[in-house]
């Protein structure tokens, strides 16, 4: 039975120092792809990130956001020259985990803590 116990506890242990990757600094440049969908539309967005310029691409629009990084894996993004009051809200993007070419992120408006989304953006290039 001690045995059990000990080999139980070191289970533990281990299992709870596990945390998933996290190479923020991989994402911070680059050029990136983000599906999302749409009233049961698959659309996709293609932006290019700089250390503080985010152009995007979408819909035969093309938008230009600043980034503000407040710290590895998260930044503040916001439209430069906004057409309405919405889209002069930031955005809180936060990188959740990190794979080879892709990461998962939260974002959300800033301050508001109840409405988060989650996506997942996959780097297609180098900036």
């Amino acid at each position: 039975m001690r045995i059990c116990s000990i080999a139980l506890l070191f289970l533990l242990l281990f299992t709870s120092c596990y945390q998933r990757e996290r190479n923020c600094t991989d994402f911070k440049t680059g050029e990136f792809e983000f599906s999302h969908t749409i009233n049961g539309e698959t659309k996709t967005s293609r932006f290019i990130r700089n250390d503080s310029i985010e152009i995007d691409f979408y819909e035969n629009r093309i938008d230009t956001n600043s980034v503000r990084w407040i710290n590895d894996c998260e930044f503040i993004v916001k439209k430069i020259n906004p057409t309405n009051r919405s889209e002069s809200q930031a955005i809180h993007m936060k990188i959740l985990t990190t794979e080879k070419d892709s990461y998962l992120f939260e974002y959300s408006v800033v301050g508001d803590q109840k409405n988060k989304q989650k996506g997942k953006a996959r780097k297609i290039g180098p900036l």
